[in-house]
């Protein structure tokens, strides 16, 4: 059990402003595995105000030392990746090897690349008669999702503290124990008292008022669409710098000359990946209609490879999901599908008898899905694939463009200029050909409804900073 009655409050473990706790499930069991304080606007102020008075001497360090810092962070973080795997697949469900190598691997790596990145530091630039400088937004506060929850705060956390900026973070309560693990190594690491804050908590009660504090210059936020239009709303009040990494629909286009076994594969399996639970899931296969029968065989069978059961249990390929009511919102749109005419190929809403406890959602493929239908155009959030067809690449490109989101996509053929032809033709804020790897350092974030700003890499960095000009007296002669 992980019990922790305490925030993190300018460099110190500090009781609440409230006794409220927040109870944290096992969604493989239905258990409870721990708790949080249920923070309230009173704590997110006295994080604000830390933050605040700690971002002078922060950003007024030489990035190098800022960077030793990341890295001390990256290293705490190595030295528990094994921990960190097993605590994260107990919040969310991933299976555990699977969660010990993204879950917890990838936010070591983000925090030992904002090390090196803090340690470069930003050059001022010349123009003309200017000295043009980037120089960190300020205090910001960083509220994360429950999907990938180390992951998304290395993202901003790590960032934030590289630009020079203070943090105080937010994250979600329905996986919130690992935050407690990162401030442990934080505190370990030596951080300056305020540079960085945890209070957990609902967020339209923390986050919101985050969002609003006057002392915070900017907040980034991870989530569903609605959630961030809403953070949005509230920080404008305040004209605060506003970063939001949002839903997604993005679709994996199969052009006529690609290897379709390749493809639909490599889709099913960006598409299942954390039990569907991705904002840039490849939810949408589109392929030829010709080859529409091909097609749907091998999605069937390429999701018959993915075995239900106990993410802590060697061969588990899909978890459950996060939490009752997210399978209650996955069935609900899996129910819809069907209604509206959708050909169920496999799965469906039914529970697995196999597992009587869990959030469990078996593996799910749609064929003959209309462009126009519910399950094409809204996000899912589950382990739920839908295959549309088309008659051309034009249709193909209006089909994949044709929501309200601009997140990820995919693209496949056998020529390669081809497919980048078509890429740079998608209206998303990054693709991946014939199954690209993706890339820790590469910038990451939407067009549209899926948000604004980028993370990750130096990009994500970047997005903690403010430009600024200054112009020298020109000597006259």
């Amino acid at each position: 059990m992980h019990h922790h009655a305490q925030l993190y409050i300018d460099g110190h473990w500090v009781a609440p402003a409230s006794p409220g706790l927040i109870a944290v499930e096992n969604p493989a069991t239905q258990q409870s595995i721990g708790q949080v304080p249920e923070g309230t606007a009173a704590d997110a102020d006295r994080a604000a105000r830390a933050a605040a008075a700690a971002f002078p001497a922060w950003a007024a360090l030489p990035g190098a030392e800022r960077g030793a810092y990341l890295q001390k962070i990256a290293d705490g973080l190595k030295a528990r990746q094994d921990e960190l795997g097993r605590l994260i697949a107990s919040e969310v469900g991933m299976p555990v090897k699977l969660a010990t190598r993204v879950q917890a691997g990838n936010p070591i790596f983000t925090f030992g690349a904002c090390a090196k990145i803090a340690a470069e530091g930003f050059p001022e630039e010349r123009i003309g008669h200017s000295l043009v400088s980037r120089v960190p937004t300020g205090p910001v506060a960083c509220i994360t999702p429950w999907n990938f929850p180390l992951h998304q705060i290395a993202a901003k956390v790590g960032a934030a503290l590289a630009a020079g900026c203070t943090v105080v973070l937010k994250p979600s309560e329905v996986a919130p124990l690992n935050a407690f693990l990162l401030a442990e190594v934080i505190h370990a690491a030596g951080l300056p008292a305020g540079v960085f804050n945890l209070v957990t908590g609902y967020g339209p009660v923390v986050g919101e008022a985050l969002a609003a504090h006057p002392a915070l210059a900017g907040v980034s936020f991870t989530g569903s669409t609605a959630a961030g239009k809403r953070v949005a709303a509230v920080a404008a009040a305040t004209v605060k710098r506003v970063s939001l990494e949002l839903g997604g629909k993005s679709a994996s286009v199969v052009l006529p000359d690609a290897d379709l076994a390749a493809a639909v594969k490599g889709s099913v399996a960006g598409c299942f990946l954390n039990s569907g639970q991705a904002c840039s899931a490849l939810s949408r296969l589109l392929v030829p209609a010709e080859r529409y029968e091909e097609a749907a065989a091998l999605a069937v069978q390429a999701a018959a490879a993915y075995t239900l059961g106990d993410p802590m249990v060697d061969g588990t390929r899909l978890g459950p999901l996060a939490s009752g009511l997210q399978r209650q919102r996955v069935r609900a749109m899996i129910d819809q599908a069907v209604a509206d005419g959708a050909e169920l190929l496999c799965g469906g809403s039914h529970p697995s008898e196999e597992l009587p406890l869990g959030y469990y959602v078996r593996p799910t493929v749609f064929g003959r899905v209309r462009p126009d239908a519910r399950l094409a155009r809204e996000e899912v959030f589950g382990p739920v694939l839908a295959i549309l067809t088309y008659e051309n690449e034009e249709e193909a490109l209006a089909i994949a463009n044709g929501t309200d989101y601009g997140l990820a996509a995919a693209v496949w053929s056998a020529d390669e200029g081809r497919a980048l032809a078509f890429a740079r033709r998608l209206q998303a804020g990054q693709v991946d050909i014939n199954g690209a790897f993706f890339n820790m350092l590469a910038p990451f974030g939407g067009f549209k409804q899926s948000g604004y700003g980028r993370e990750l890499g130096r990009h994500g960095v970047e997005d903690f900073l403010e430009t600024r000009s200054i112009q020298l007296p020109q000597r006259q002669g």
